[in-house]
């Protein structure tokens, strides 16, 4: 229709731009200024934008978050806390046929219960995991795509910087959020390890017991074992335990997990200033990022609505007919699609705001409020923007793995490894659409709502 000429042309215009190569941020920003004169908006109404930004960025603090988590998670990365964890964990699976592919998927679980970082976790996993499974004569792709996957859990299990920006987007409590993406989370995790499990038992030469005798087994392998998971352990009941209690929000809990780490490193005798100074360095870069997109979104997203785009995508939605499931379908094939192209953060402040207010307005029948529907969306669009690190050709755990794998495992291979793992993940959303109580019933437990 002709009323929607200029909104479909600003989303033409950001997908040639985002293929084109050029940054995100700056073109959102610059999309949204420039039609903003070609729609003949008021130059004042740009003042709306500018007072949007302030409010919804510049004085947010719930935002604060985010360079916490982030500091948390590199800080975490480079103490070596989680190479010791590793041994323990490969002492008490190794003796079972994939014990070892096991163990670096479980090390996956529980550094992302403990961090929200992709790349940290990627490499961390990377240069552990994938040396020791490959001497160990594990199958590569096997070894490869477990060591991608599990490091890309740390988006969905909190503490997550996604969840904490999806909760800012949505308007929703980042506590519900975090305790209702804690079961989808092990149940992706629980599937990693199952597929690990059945490919050992039914290709032995893929996934083999790799024994581990070093006189360590019984009451002193437990102790260990205990002893190693102290940290994650302590900066998970540090974040997730007082927010769920409501001790503190999760602003206050991530000061509280950023000091965590840091005294624990200290404590530990890995503390090193060099260290300490490149976690603040790559924070204050990934902050900067984050904050830049955010920015460029917003004023990207109220002149798209000012011109009726919000409008244009509800009425060819509903034009369609599909049903509400039908509907929520068609817009997680949408998000599956985009994650072969853009980013988590791009795909979240781009769609999250124009598909969340079709999806509250759905009636799927199962007696939720709207709360209770943009919650249960708000994790599906989480574990589908899950895929995104893995899909090619710009799924960026690929690429960090690749910066670090030892020689041998080439793109073709890496990209072969993760096909089984986004099945898996595609089984997993699946589930979740299918019981909303998976993601609904902790938060209700807990919180009471």
């Amino acid at each position: 229709m002709p009323e929607y000429i200029l909104p479909a042309s600003m989303v033409i215009s950001l997908l040639a731009g985002i293929f084109s190569g050029y940054r995100v941020a700056f073109l959102l920003g610059g999309l949204g200024v420039l039609f903003s004169y070609i729609g003949n908006i008021p130059f004042r109404f740009l003042g709306v934008v500018v007072s949007r930004i302030y409010s919804n960025v510049v004085e947010n603090w719930l935002l604060i978050a985010i360079p916490l988590f982030i500091y948390m998670g590199l800080m975490l990365e480079r103490s070596g806390l989680a190479s010791n964890l590793l041994e323990s964990l490969e002492r008490l699976f190794g003796r079972v046929r994939g014990g070892l592919a096991v163990s670096v998927a479980a090390l996956g679980i529980i550094m992302a219960a403990s961090t929200g970082i992709i790349g940290a976790s990627v490499v961390m996993l990377g240069v552990l995991g994938l040396p020791l499974m490959l001497k160990k004569q594990y199958d590569p792709h096997l070894a490869t795509g477990t060591v991608i996957a599990s490091s890309t859990l740390g988006i969905l299990i909190p503490p997550s910087i996604m969840l904490v920006l999806v909760g800012d987007i949505l308007q929703l409590s980042v506590g519900d959020l975090f305790l209702a993406a804690i079961f989808p989370g092990l149940i992706l995790g629980g599937l990693y390890i199952l597929y690990i499990l059945v490919v050992g038992y039914l290709y032995p030469e893929r996934a083999p017991a790799a024994p581990v005798d070093d006189g360590v087994r019984g009451l002193t392998l437990f102790f260990q074992l205990l002893r190693d998971l102290f940290a994650p352990v302590f900066l998970i009941l540090a974040v997730l335990g007082t927010i769920a209690l409501g001790i503190a929000t999760p602003t206050e809990a991530a000061g509280l997990g950023a000091l965590g780490i840091t005294l624990l490193a200290v404590f530990t005798g890995r503390f090193r200033f060099q260290d300490l100074r490149e976690a603040v360095f790559e924070t204050s870069k990934i902050t900067s990022l984050i904050v830049f997109v955010l920015i460029g979104a917003t004023c990207f997203s109220v002149v798209f609505k000012r011109l009726g785009g919000e409008r244009m995508i509800e009425e060819a939605v509903f034009h369609l007919a599909l049903g509400p499931y039908g509907t929520l379908t068609l817009l997680m094939l949408t998000i599956f699609i985009l994650g072969f192209f853009l980013e988590w953060l791009e795909i979240s402040f781009i769609v999250l705001p124009l598909f969340a207010p079709i999806v509250a307005g759905l009636d799927f029948g199962l007696g939720l409020t709207s709360t209770e529907i943009l919650l249960w969306f708000a994790i599906l669009v989480a574990i589908n923007l899950q895929t995104s690190f893995l899909t090619p050709p710009f799924g960026y755990a690929l690429f960090f793995l690749k910066s670090v794998a030892p020689a041998g495992i080439t793109l073709p291979v890496i990209y072969r490894s993760i096909i089984p793992f986004v099945v898996l993940q595609l089984i997993g959303l699946a589930i979740a659409v299918l019981f909303p109580q998976v993601m609904l019933w902790l938060p209700g437990q807990v919180l009471g709502n």
